[in-house]
């Protein structure tokens, strides 16, 4: 059952990933890179590890993605593309693409994986709670700092146009 649902997770994150890289709409490509960063949680899931798996849908999808969903809807279309795409690019992007998946599938092949042995202690997940709300607390507020700054800058960005499209015409 593992074996069938790891399937479904990769294909799923896998085509939400390219169609968050092909398609043309801004605010769909968003959402398909959200639905990519949630199979990333569910392989979480599927490693047994929870706790990474809820920061993961909080951290990127809740706020990341949301975040360029804010950004896109905000800035407008003709600023973000005004340069005409050159088909070359998209081959050269999947050469670069393939040549990156091989080497790091050679790597991860040489790497000893199957010799790790799984008999070691449980983890307490109250102690990584504990040490991340005690040691890591300024990380968070560092994050969460620069993710309102962003999302201030976004606003600022797109009143800016507007008060300049208003200035030109008084």
């Amino acid at each position: 059952m593992v074996d069938i649902s790891f399937l479904v997770i990769s294909v799923l994150t896998v085509v939400c990933a390219i169609a968050s890289l092909e398609l043309r709409s801004l605010i769909y490509g968003s959402i398909a890179l959200m639905g990519s960063l949630l199979g990333i949680a569910f392989f979480f899931l599927l490693l047994d590890a929870p706790f990474v798996a809820m920061f993961q849908v909080a951290v990127y999808v809740g706020s990341i993605a949301v975040l360029i969903l804010f950004t896109v809807m905000l800035v407008k279309r003709e600023l973000i593309f005004t340069k005409i795409e050159d088909p070359k690019r998209k081959y050269i992007g999947v050469g670069l693409m393939l040549i990156l998946i091989v080497g790091l599938g050679s790597v991860i092949m040489d790497s000893g994986l199957k010799s790790i042995s799984t008999h070691s202690a449980p983890i307490d997940f109250n102690e990584i709670g504990e040490d991340f709300l005690t040691y890591y607390w300024p990380a968070l507020v560092i994050m969460a700092l620069i993710l309102s700054s962003s999302i201030t800058g976004a606003l600022v960005l797109a009143r800016r146009e507007n008060i300049e499209n208003e200035q030109h015409t008084n």
